[in-house]
């Protein structure tokens, strides 16, 4: 897989959906981070770049999306980026993004990325979704 999707499709991958369902639910987003991000997510954009081969994507997107759905982010706000083992995307759809590990979470405003997680939180998702939105404000 490697396109651009919906969540739905992330799904569709054997190995991805049962360590979705079994870290989705299981992981607890801290609240007062989420009520913070719920402000601060107000007109960001979001781009996952991930491999459903991945070890790291596969833990990492599921806590992501949980952080989000949390956070009351719409999926219109969401681009889910496929890429293969080489961290390409089919047309081109990664060569601008500078991606060397995944997954790779990009946050953007007006079109303009202002931070990014690669592969693994330095604290946690929402935290550090919230340093990033504090740093560039």
């Amino acid at each position: 897989m490697s396109d651009i999707a919906a969540r739905e499709k992330l799904l569709e991958s054997p190995e991805m959906k049962e360590k979705y369902d079994l870290e989705y639910p299981f992981y607890q987003p801290d609240p007062a981070a989420i009520q913070q991000l719920k402000t601060l997510l107000i007109d960001k954009n979001i781009i996952i770049v991930m491999g459903t081969w991945c070890g790291d994507s596969r833990l990492q997107v599921p806590h992501f999306y949980k952080v989000l759905d949390e956070s009351g982010v719409s999926e219109k706000q969401i681009t889910l980026i496929f890429v293969d083992a080489s961290k390409k995307a089919a047309h081109g759809l990664t060569d601008n993004l500078n991606i060397d590990r995944v997954p790779t979470f990009i946050i953007t405003a007006h079109q303009k990325e202002i931070g990014r997680i690669t592969e693994w939180p330095l604290d946690t998702l929402e935290n550090d979704i919230i340093e990033i939105l504090n740093k560039k404000q």
